[in-house]
């Protein structure tokens, strides 16, 4: 990679041990030839426990959870095809760091979209993540930047749970149970836009 990480790791994270995904890890590049190891660390733990909250009526089948609005998701495939699915939005700092921490399954939904104000490359992790799960990202146009897998991670500490990037800036990332993207007709060249309300 050409010029050096810059050594201090912005984490921009008011989750905690037990509440928040993903933890998302700002890293600036620098012009120094200074190097060194990425910590992230959790916040101080600041846990809400009591009774569980009723969820909202299911809604054409699907379950909404977390406070998340949903929206329809258009994805373009490489063929020009377009095709609708319905998914979570993650649009504040908040319901980004939460994300889909603790989740045994999507309640219905396609996947959870999480959109920045502008571009980035912060990245994700998956501690305390129950869900295997794939995530695409997508540039300011809707363009596909790159996708990954990514593993549940079981560690007590997040600082060891793995980093998954972007291979370039992005301003909109798609989370979905692992495998899904094809499904979902994501692949390289396609596109991405969020549309209007659920359809059925």
């Amino acid at each position: 990679m050409a010029g050096a990480l810059v050594a201090l790791l912005t984490v921009v994270s008011a989750c905690t041990s037990s509440s928040g995904r993903p933890v998302i890890v700002t890293l600036p590049t620098s012009t120094s030839s200074a190097v060194s190891s990425p910590a992230v660390s959790a916040p101080a733990s600041t846990a809400v426990s009591g009774p569980a909250v009723s969820a909202p009526a299911p809604v054409g089948g699907r379950h909404p959870f977390g406070g998340y609005s949903e929206a329809q998701l258009i994805v373009t495939r490489a063929d020009g095809v377009d095709l609708a699915w319905c998914i979570l939005l993650a649009l504040t700092e908040a319901q980004r760091e939460r994300g889909l921490m603790d989740v045994t399954d999507l309640g219905g939904y396609d996947g959870m979209l999480f959109r920045f104000d502008a571009p980035t490359t912060v990245a994700f992790y998956m501690f305390q993540t129950r869900l295997p799960l794939s995530i695409a990202f997508f540039d300011d146009s809707g363009a596909m930047v790159s996708s990954t897998d990514m593993a549940p991670c079981t560690e007590t500490n997040g600082n060891a749970c793995p980093l998954y990037r972007a291979d370039g800036p992005y301003t909109d990332a798609l989370e979905v149970v692992q495998g899904d993207l094809g499904r979902l007709g994501i692949a390289p060249r396609s596109k991405a836009r969020v549309g209007g309300a659920c359809t059925a």
